[in-house]
């Protein structure tokens, strides 16, 4: 592991000012699907990244070909954006029925896949499909609120998976032109969740360009680089990473707030995708854990074993 990997001091200007917010392709999660299938092949978790694969495979399945869900309050979604507020702010849709329809189309199109399942992975769909509205709502708001501690540790990536699902549909409703560009947003514009990742883009007009990833409905947000999504200090911070990595991730450590971020550098790994680069990476987080750096950033399909970190 390398430490004080310093960043440009300068990074040049775009042709353009960037977008604040851009959304995610409509094949986001077939995308992961494929760079999870890719990541598995000798990797040390390899039968957990192959079933995420399977996971994210579902939520295409229903993202493309939706069940009924009623649409979302425009006057609701305009006065959000007119006050600055997440028009999908979490705390106000985890009430909203659309979620947990998206949770039993998601289960039904996961558990026709033709799969063989772990006991272990039976029996946490059995008891997701079983549980009632109002425990399922608990187990969500917890799950949210980086109180994973609080949910079942084999329903995490299942019911982090329908949430995802759920949030990105309702994406559409969104008009991201009228989402105002606020400094140091650390939290997403969107929904109001953590980031994910970060992910430094390569192409034009974004190039070097460094945006935050939500973790639940993976819109992407500018954020500048060289300063910390935490505590947003710009004293000097840290780039750790392992030499021989082929993932493309570099760890954003800050000094003052002993907090980390992953970063996806897209120069490195051009095929990259942030979520799946980080559940492929797991090994530079126990290393950052034994330096006393904490994690803050949720991986919805990722149980983290606790509420240490991942929390808001």
């Amino acid at each position: 592991m390398s430490s004080k990997i310093l960043e440009p001091g300068e990074i040049e200007s775009a042709a353009m000012t960037p977008p604040f917010v851009q959304l995610p392709p409509t094949d986001l999660f077939a995308q992961r699907a494929m760079r999870l299938d890719s990541l598995s092949e000798g990797h040390p978790m390899s039968a957990y990244l192959s079933l995420l694969a399977s996971v994210c495979r579902a939520q295409q399945t229903v993202l493309d070909a939706p069940p009924n869900l009623p649409e979302l309050n425009a006057s609701n979604l305009s006065a959000a954006l007119e006050h600055d507020m997440p028009p999908l702010a979490v705390d106000t849709l985890l009430h909203d029925s659309g979620w947990q329809t998206q949770l039993d189309a998601w289960l039904e199109a996961f558990t026709t896949q033709d799969e063989k399942r772990p006991d272990a992975v039976l029996t946490a769909l059995q008891q997701l499909r079983q549980a009632d509205t109002e425990q399922r709502r608990i187990w969500a708001t917890a799950l949210l609120g980086g109180r994973f501690s609080e949910v079942p540790e084999a329903l995490v990536p299942f019911l982090g998976a329908a949430l995802q699902l759920a949030w990105q549909h309702w994406l559409q409703a969104i008009d991201v032109e009228a989402i105002r560009e606020r400094e140091d947003q650390t939290e997403c514009p969107c929904c109001g969740s953590l980031p994910v990742a970060g992910v430094v883009h390569q192409r034009r007009p974004i190039d070097g360009v460094r945006y935050l990833l939500c973790s639940l409905c993976a819109t992407e947000w500018h954020y500048v680089r060289l300063k910390c999504s935490h505590c947003k200090s710009t004293r000097e911070l840290d780039y750790l990473h392992f030499d021989d990595s082929p993932y493309g991730i570099k760890a954003e450590a800050c000094p003052d707030c002993h907090t980390y971020l992953k970063q996806l550098y897209l120069e490195i790994a051009p095929n990259g995708e942030a979520v799946t680069a980080d559940l492929a990476s797991l090994d530079l987080d126990i290393r950052l854990a034994d330096q006393g750096l904490q994690r803050r950033t949720p991986n919805l399909l990722l149980a983290p074993g606790g509420e240490g970190h991942a929390g808001k």
